[in-house]
């Protein structure tokens, strides 16, 4: 547990939570600043900054449960979808620095935005380098 962690403390049962769901790896709870009624998190109990140092079994879980939880939501809000959003880093929009999944149920009249944004490549050649560049940068 990290001291200055609110998701840690929420793990660790020092700060209160509506929670939805628990199991020895994962929690899920209402997000208190909700983008629509119901968004959850889903967050794993253990301290981890970023998705990519997950250990294998967590991040397996994480994938697991949020199906299952979705469709409890959709369920209960009547709403027509969900989505799963992950932000990993601060340039990608995440405020607390311990991994966690929001379950967002989905209307297609609420008024939610998600980025249809499209950046072609300027070229097949820098798609192709960029691939290339990825490819090698896998690790096993």
């Amino acid at each position: 547990m990290i001291e200055n962690c609110v998701f840690c403390k929420i793990a660790a049962g020092q700060v209160p939570c509506d929670k939805v769901y628990e199991d020895d790896l994962v929690l899920g709870f209402l997000d208190i600043a909700p983008l629509n009624p119901g968004h959850m998190l889903l967050i794993p109990k253990e301290h981890h900054t970023s998705a990519t140092t997950l250990p294998d079994a967590v991040a397996a879980r994480l994938f697991q449960v949020a199906p299952r939880l979705a469709q409890a939501l959709v369920r209960a809000t009547d709403a027509g979808g969900f989505n799963l959003i992950l932000a990993n880093g601060t340039a990608a929009g995440q405020v607390v620095p311990h991994v966690h999944l929001h379950i967002v149920p989905r209307r297609a009249d609420d008024g939610l935005v998600m980025p249809t944004r499209s950046i072609p490549y300027p070229s097949d050649a820098a798609k192709a380098r960029l691939l290339t560049r990825v490819q090698a940068r896998l690790e096993p």
